[in-house]
This record gives structure tokens, C-alpha cells and sequence, in this order.
């Protein structure tokens, strides 16, 4: 056996996972293949050339011969590509290979125009890098012949398989390298090599945390790091999303941040997310343990920057920076209740048909019968107040049902617990109160991320641009709840405590105080800085409630202006001037009263239909929109509850 044998044999018997990235390759050594070139493409440390490997063996073992061209040892001109496959040309069944493509991207056109179509018929192609390939691969008839893989992280349980198979002992340590890793072979490999994924994660090793950052930054990264903007790439190794606005602000002045901005999405180990830029998890993860460990002031620093730059974009208005801020916290006990750090994994939904039925089942397993029954009120009244958190296959992981003073159904005031809580709550000079009747994880073993992105989900989905006060029902016991509850201040209030089906819960009130649960994000970051947290600027003081029936007044005669001018919601001098001010307040209330699920589209529907269109009477909107008149006009209440709660807050 030869030294390389060895080496084959080897990665084949750690190799995990990827069946369906393999059959497509397969496909490639079918008699009448429906393809002939495959792009596989993702970051770095993803596990692109142990997946060319595999396919390599197994095109040999179906009579293919592989010619393997790596980017990194060839000179990215036609000349040298082509006396690389030169002897490809000739085999009647060549398996071309080339990895590290971005390398040799130059050579793309030549590849595609002149060289590859001179292979025979049979011959199969795999182009492997970090970038997607060009648009030229999917016309010209190349479409014809070509497909991709987008390859992502091994799933946690192909992750697990990894670990065990690299000799890790202890469950313990297995899951939290797989915890850190994030489904990166590359990431797997070293922290099962090295053992010190926990000081990686947590920095409490540094000396070991330093090794592996360093490994896996020499690994992945290193190569594009040329022409850095070092600013531009630590704020990216903080912040969940980079904009070139947030590097405005974060830069401070120091380099040109639309040019920071331009070389940060030109990385391979960048990707768009939500309107600007991400570094791949596994990237921003260690070079953020690097940065701490070799300059915590400029870290420090950044991170204070971009609190006050998302604290200011929540409080105008724009309610998702409450994800970006969340990602700022590092208390692994606020971090377990509320952050969107799951978002790879699991996704926040609406109820669809049987889920109600699967979600009691999920209760009777928890001991708590009748969950069906005791919510099916609600259900008919507002099927859109209860969220689901769901993995990658659909299926349920958790669920939440939560309301607020002005956006409860009628059925809420009558459940036993939401309706004493509900009462307290609009009893409260301040109603800008979202309250839990229950918060669900349903994973087999309990994952903080689930429960972190009901507890966030929530609070988006409420109606309310800045939330002061939550209600939390917390059985006796549950440690992880109460360890939350009280790192945030909460008080319990053992007049409210009540049963949730046969159990008893605690009433725990969280008050977030005037500046909301938005101020309460950029304090809790700044004291974590050891920082004094700024005051809390005037205007994010509670006023005078609005008058809920000045609002329904005001989508009434949106189009008597008249009317409009008399309403106690306008400002302004002359007439013309009040009812546009009215019309303007309701619609930036409208903007920020309903979410992006197609429930919540079609609640604002309702209410755009049924009193901001013209010539449109509530029951031809309820035709147009394939309602009955009772959901309708059911559904339109609920709508203008929501704008009511909107402009109250």
C-alpha cells in the first residue's frame, strides 16, 4: 500500500454526510448524464475538496480518470491551464477537477470557450470554489450541461459523526465542538484535534484559543487579506450585518468606508444578508476570539460605536435592528431568552394547517393535556397570534402565543391567565406591554436558540415599535427562565401567578423602563463594556396616551378631509395641513403595525381595502380578498387595533 492509499482510505473512512451533494455527482458517470459540468461552491473550510476527492474515487471506480488541477499551484493564464488538461483532451473518459477555482477565475472564459468543449462527449467536469459561477455557465446552451451545488455546514448530527470518527472522547466535549464549529468540517477538525472548542467559544483559554483561531484565519482566510481595511474587518467580525452607513459610523472618520465597504463584499468569505453584508459564521467567529485576544480597547470600542448606531436606527423606527442589537449582548443567560442566533438552523412562522394538532401532541408529551381545547378560542378568533419556530425540515421546534393590551382577541380576556394579565396590564399609565400566556421549546433536548428566537420573534411581531413591559408565566423550578428574568430585573407579582393546564406558573413582569426594551439592549452592551449607558434621551418618555376612538375616527374619513381637520390626532395651522398630518401619522403607524408573513400581509390588506382605498365600500373589500364578512370585518378590528397600539406607543 502506498503512503497516498493510505491517505484515501483514511479520509474515506471520516468522511460523513453529504449523500445528496454525492448523488448529484454521481449523475455525472450515468450512461446519458443530465449533466456534465458541476460547480461546487462555498466558503472556505466548507469541505469542497474532500467532496472532489470522494467524487474522484468514485468516477476512478466507474471507469473514469480523474485529472485533478489545483488553483493554488497553477498560474491563472490559458496557457497553463491548458497544458494541465491537455492530456484530458485525449482520454475518452476524462474526470476533470479543478479546486480552488477563485484562484484561476481569470482562465473562466478560456475554460468555458475554447477548452472545455473540445473534451470528448463523455467527459465530466467538476469546478470547485467560493464563489458561485459566473452567469456565462448558464447560457449559450452551457445550461443545457451544467448544474451547482450551493454547499453548506454538515448537519449537527453528520457534525456529531465527524467527531466521533476524529476519536473525541465525552458527549460533553463533542457537543461543544460542534456547537462552535457550525457545521464547518475544517472548523470540526481542528477543534477535535486540538480540544479546545469551550476556549475557543468562551476565550477562557487563551493561549489555546489562539491556536485554533490562528489555524483556521492561516486556513480560510489568509489569502484574501491583502488590500485589508482592518476597521472595516473588525467591525464586521461584531456586528451581525454590515452596512456602508454602519461603516460610516463605526470607522468614525478613520479610512474610506464606501471603499471598506466594496473590498468587504468582494471577499469570498462574505455574504449579503438583510440589505448589507455577514462574514461566514465560522470566519467571524474566530477572527472575532483574535481580535479580543490582540486588541480588546479597539474591540471594545467598535462595539459601543455600533450599540449607538443601531439604538438610534431602533428608536426612529426601524424595529429589526432589535436583532442586530441582541447580537451585540454576550451574557449567555439574556443571550438564551432573546437573540436571533439560530436563524441558520430555525425559522420563525406562522401556524399552518395541522400544526395546531401537532402542537398539542408536543404539549400531552410535556404533561400538559388539552392545549387544543383550552386554546381554540383564540385559535378561531386570531389564528395569527401563536408563532412556531421550525428546523430545516418544517417540522415544529417550538411555539409561543403571545398578545398586547390593544391587539388581544376578545378570547384572550377570557383565558384564565391572559385575561387577569391583560387587565393589570392596560391598568398601567404606560400599555406598551406584550404578554406570554406560554413560550415552548419542543426540541428533544433543550436548544437555547429556539427558545432566544420566540423570545425576539415576539417582540417584532407585537405591532409595538419599542415594548416597556413583558409578561412572563415561569413554572417553579425552571432554572434557565428565572436565571433570565432575574439578570433583566424582572419582578415577580404573585397576584397574577396562575395555572397553565395543571401546572402553576409565576407571574414575572419585566420592565424594560421609558427608553423600552430598546434602550434596555444598548444599556445592557454598555455596561457589559463597563460603560455608564447614556441617558435616555426626552422623547422616548411615555406621553399621553392616543385616543383609540380619534384613531378609528381618522381611518374613517381617511378621505373626507374636512373631517380630518377636526380629529384630535392633526397638527397644523390651516385645514389642508391637519388632515395631511393625520393621513401621514396613520400611515407610518400602518408601515409599522404588521409584519412580513402573508397573515400578517393580509391583516394590513384588510385594513388598506376596507378604509384607505377609494370608492371601496368593507363589503366589496371583503370580496376582494375572497373573505366571508364575518372574518372580514373580525379581521379588521384586529387591524385597527394594531394601528391604535402603534400610534399609543
Amino acid at each position: 500500500m502506498r503512503l497516498s492509499d493510505r491517505i484515501a482510505e483514511r479520509e474515506t473512512q471520516r468522511f460523513v454526510g453529504r449523500d445528496g451533494e454525492l448523488a448529484v455527482l454521481h449523475g455525472l458517470f450515468a450512461d446519458d448524464p443530465p449533466y456534465s459540468v458541476v460547480h461546487v461552491h462555498g466558503p472556505g473550510g466548507i469541505g469542497k475538496s474532500t467532496l472532489l476527492r470522494q467524487a474522484a474515487a468514485e468516477g476512478e471506480r466507474c471507469g473514469w480518470t480523474a485529472y485533478w488541477v489545483e488553483g493554488r499551484d497553477l498560474l491563472p493564464t490559458p496557457e497553463a491551464l491548458m497544458a494541465a488538461l491537455e492530456p484530458a483532451l485525449a482520454d475518452p473518459r476524462p474526470l476533470v477537477l479543478l479546486d480552488t477555482f477563485e484562484l484561476m477565475s481569470a482562465t473562466g472564459i478560456y475554460l468555458r470557450d475554447r477548452l472545455l468543449p473540445g473534451l470528448p462527449a463523455e467527459g465530466a467536469v467538476i469546478i470547485a470554489g467560493r464563489t458561485p459561477p459566473d452567469p456565462g455557465w448558464f447560457s449559450s446552451g452551457w445550461e443545457t450541461v451544467t448544474t451547482e451545488i450551493a454547499l453548506g455546514g454538515l448537519s449537527d448530527d453528520d457534525a456529531l459523526a465527524l467527531i466521533r470518527a476524529l476519536g473525541v472522547p465525552g458527549d460533553e466535549d463533542a457537543a461543544r465542538i460542534v456547537r462552535w464549529a457550525h457545521g464547518s468540517p475544517l472548523a470540526l477538525r481542528l477543534g477535535a484535534d486540538a480540544q479546545v472548542a469551550g476556549a475557543a467559544e468562551d476565550a477562557v483559554e487563551p493561549t489555546a484559543a489562539k491556536e485554533v483561531v490562528a489555524s483556521l484565519i492561516r486556513r480560510v482566510v489568509a489569502a484574501e487579506l491583502e488590500g485589508a481595511h482592518p476597521l472595516a474587518l473588525a467591525t464586521a467580525t461584531i456586528a451581525r450585518v454590515v452596512t456602508p452607513e454602519l461603516l460610516n459610523a463605526a470607522m468614525a472618520g478613520e479610512g474610506d468606508p464606501a471603499a471598506a465597504y466594496e473590498w468587504l463584499r468582494s471577499r469570498s468569505f462574505a455574504e449579503p444578508l438583510g440589505g448589507g453584508l455577514t462574514l461566514h459564521g465560522v470566519v467571524r467567529r474566530a477572527m472575532l476570539v483574535d481580535l479580543t485576544l490582540k486588541d480588546p480597547a479597539l474591540e471594545h470600542e467598535l462595539r459601543r460605536r455600533i450599540a449607538d448606531y443601531l439604538h438610534a436606527r431602533a428608536v426612529a423606527g426601524d424595529s429589526l435592528m432589535m436583532i442586530d442589537l441582541a447580537h451585540l449582548v454576550e451574557d449567555p443567560v439574556v443571550r438564551w431568552g432573546f437573540s436571533w442566533e439560530g436563524s441558520a438552523r430555525f425559522r420563525v412562522d406562522t401556524m399552518g394547517p395541522g400544526d395546531a394538532v401537532t402542537i398539542d401532541q408536543l404539549m400531552a408529551r410535556r404533561g400538559v393535556s388539552g392545549w387544543l381545547d383550552m386554546t381554540q378560542r383564540i385559535l378561531e378568533d386570531a389564528p395569527e397570534v401563536p408563532i412556531v419556530v421550525r428546523d430545516v425540515d418544517g417540522e415544529i421546534r417550538g411555539h409561543a402565543l403571545s398578545v398586547t393590551p390593544a391587539g388581544a382577541p376578545a378570547a384572550a380576556d377570557e383565558d384564565p391567565l391572559l385575561g387577569p394579565w391583560l387587565a393589570h396590564a392596560r391598568s398601567q399609565e404606560d400599555r406598551r406591554s406584550v404578554l406570554f400566556r406560554e413560550s415552548m421549546d419542543h426540541v428533544p433536548e433543550p436548544e437555547p436558540m429556539v427558545q432566544a428566537m420566540l423570545g425576539l420573534a415576539a417582540m417584532l411581531r407585537s405591532g409595538l415599535s419599542n415594548v416597556r413591559y413583558a409578561y412572563m408565566p415561569i413554572p417553579p423550578g425552571a432554572d434557565r427562565a428565572l436565571r433570565f428574568a432575574e439578570r433583566l430585573g424582572a419582578r415577580r407579582e404573585p397576584s397574577l401567578d396562575a395555572r397553565y393546564g395543571p401546572a402553576p406558573v409565576e407571574c414575572w413582569i419585566l420592565d424594560y423602563g421609558p427608553g423600552g426594551l430598546i434602550g434596555t439592549q444598548r444599556d445592557f452592551v454598555y455596561r457589559e463594556l463597563g460603560l455608564t449607558p447614556p441617558a435616555d434621551p426626552g422623547d422616548l418618555l411615555c406621553t399621553a396616551p392616543v385616543d383609540a376612538e380619534a384613531v378609528r375616527a381618522a381611518l374613517r374619513d381617511f378621505h373626507k378631509p374636512v373631517e380630518l381637520a377636526r380629529n384630535p390626532l392633526a397638527s397644523g395651522t390651516s385645514p389642508v395641513e391637519r388632515a395631511e398630518s393625520v393621513r401621514d401619522r396613520l400611515r407610518a403607524a400602518i408601515d409599522n403595525a404588521f409584519g412580513e408573513s402573508p397573515d400578517e400581509q393580509l391583516l394590513r390588506s384588510v385594513l388598506e381595502r376596507g378604509y384607505l382605498a377609494e370608492d371601496t365600500s368593507l363589503e366589496s373589500a371583503a370580496v376582494e380578498l375572497h373573505l366571508s364578512r364575518a372574518t372580514f370585518f373580525r379581521r379588521l378590528r384586529r387591524a385597527v387595533d394594531r394601528v391604535v397600539a402603534v400610534l399609543a406607543d
